[in-house]
């Protein structure tokens, strides 16, 4: 039986076959990044931040999850429509062991379910419902892209690893609400 050594964080680990590699990443190419758009203009630039965030060491991949945030969440506001269809593949790199930046990426998708900052300005200035980008609509979408992959919760709650613990039960009370 083959264990990870003790000194490796469990963010580090490869030993589990069933998440060896972030396998909906290749599902990259399925969504039109040029298409739409995330706060620097085409969201062409997401996927390179993704598989950086798969695959770099842990600067690299801190770094490239900044960025991502600035284009998809940043001060609580879901920035555009970039960010619903980004939402599974921080999923799915949230239960990959080999990504180095786990609990940040929770913490981003915890961000992510909690924003309701552009249904607050509606309240006040309803005539932002009528224009043609709907801000509302990209924040409604991007929560239900968060609630929509929810049963992974379980599994990262049972993670040996204190940080993703309890990034997962801030995540998990933000979707309780």
């Amino acid at each position: 039986m083959r264990t990870a050594p003790t000194e490796q964080p469990s963010t580090q680990r490869t030993d589990r076959a069933t998440h060896a590699a972030p396998a909906s990443l290749s599902a990259l190419g399925q969504v039109p990044w040029s298409d739409i758009r995330d706060s620097t203009g085409s969201a062409v630039g997401i996927p390179p931040l993704l598989r950086s965030m798969a695959r770099g060491d842990a600067d690299t991949a801190r770094a490239a999850l900044k960025e991502l945030r600035g284009r998809i969440c940043q001060y609580g506001f879901v920035v555009e429509q970039a960010t619903a269809p980004t939402v599974p593949f921080l999923w799915e790199l949230a239960r990959t062991p080999q990504v180095t930046c786990r609990p940040q990426i929770i913490q981003l998708l915890r961000s992510i379910a909690d924003a309701r900052q552009w249904e607050s300005v509606a309240a006040v200035y309803p005539k932002l419902l009528n224009h043609r980008e709907n801000p509302v609509v990209w924040e409604r979408r991007a929560r239900q892209a968060v609630r929509a992959r929810s049963g992974a919760l379980r599994e990262l709650l049972a993670e040996q690893d204190g940080e993703i613990s309890r990034a997962t039960t801030e995540l998990a009370d933000a979707l309780a609400e």
